[in-house]
């Protein structure tokens, strides 16, 4: 019989060559894909090279025993459940008992009955399935959890959290952590003159646009508040942040952002921060970089918008305006 891609990979310990024979018989003639072991001990270091969705093991066998091999397999802890079938010769409560409390799902007498076994694993798949849908929802709503739900972009909660962890891991490895504050210029008259439906729409492609000027899962991006962004550059010296700065107000100054009623021309001002470990023994904080951002942006904003004013340097780089700015 073909065997169905939907069906997992079953990894079987059984020592007695009868057993371990017509398991793999009834497995075989349903499709199931299986992997033998001829004790305990071989069967974990299978599982331990590639986690098996659904175990079958024997109760009694040679160096290590079903009801360990339970528990070894519990104690790795993987990301994804496995399903544990234990098959026993006894049928006693107290037998049953210890098998589950030693972290089987489900046991099985022996002789095994076939029609009873494909039983068995189908009431395994469905509480595999279940645990993955589960497990996807969790996940869905943690994304949820640390999203802007506008723009996408990281929200302030994961910003204030995460940003702490890249600076402690800055200073362990004594690398460089940049910081860039983008504020988009006169966003107020946007939302006045055409509206907060395409305010919303300014902001969701510039989050795109800015998006697209670093460094795909090693940088990452928050909404700070209103039109305010922080990008975090780990590992990025100033000369480094100063290019993706520039790169960034580039892009958003010279891509009108195109709306159902006009093709709208926007700016942004950027500040610019690098921690330099080696040179600033000092722990600083989130908060100390985060306004040390803002005071560089503000720099921006009081010089004329559309620029990117560096802490290093304290000076305009490319670009700018002649203080007449209209977006």
């Amino acid at each position: 019989m073909t065997t169905e891609p939907s069906l997992p990979c079953i990894l079987i310990a059984e020592d007695d060559l009868l057993s371990r024979t017509l398991l793999e018989l009834y497995l075989q003639q349903e499709g199931y894909p299986f992997v033998s072991a001829v004790n305990g001990r071989e069967a974990l270091e299978y599982f331990k090279r590639t986690p098996f969705q659904i175990v079958i093991t024997d109760w009694l066998m040679p160096e290590m025993d079903g009801t360990d091999l339970c528990r070894s397999i519990r104690n790795l802890a993987g990301n994804h459940y496995t399903f544990l079938l234990l098959q026993t010769c006894q049928d006693s409560p107290e037998a049953m008992v210890e098998g589950l409390e030693a972290g089987a799902d489900d046991y099985i007498i022996k002789p095994i009955n076939p029609a009873e076994l494909m039983v068995r694993l189908k009431g395994a798949r469905r509480i595999l399935d279940l645990e993955k849908s589960l497990r996807e929802s969790l996940a869905e709503l943690r994304e949820h959890s640390i999203r802007d739900p506008l723009t996408g972009a990281y929200n302030r909660g994961y910003l204030n959290q995460h940003l702490e962890h890249e600076i402690q891991r800055a200073y362990r490895y004594r690398h460089p952590l940049s910081l860039i504050m983008c504020d988009l210029d006169h966003f107020k008259l946007i939302n006045d003159t055409y509206g907060h439906q395409v305010g919303d729409q300014v902001l969701q492609q510039c989050v795109v646009n800015l998006k697209a000027s670093v460094r795909h899962n090693i940088d990452w991006l928050a909404r700070y508040g209103g039109e305010e962004f922080v990008i975090v550059l780990p590992e990025t010296n100033a000369s480094g942040c100063q290019v993706v700065a520039e790169r960034m107000r580039s892009m958003i100054a010279f891509c009108p952002e195109e709306t159902a009623n006009d093709a709208i021309k926007i700016s942004a001002s950027f500040g610019a921060v690098t921690l330099l470990p080696d040179s600033d023994p000092i722990h600083r904080s989130g908060p100390d970089l985060l306004q040390r951002a803002d005071v560089c942006m503000y720099q921006a904003k009081q010089r004329g918008r559309n620029l990117v004013v560096c802490e290093e340097q304290h000076a305009l780089l490319h670009g700018g305006s002649d203080g007449t700015d209209q977006h």
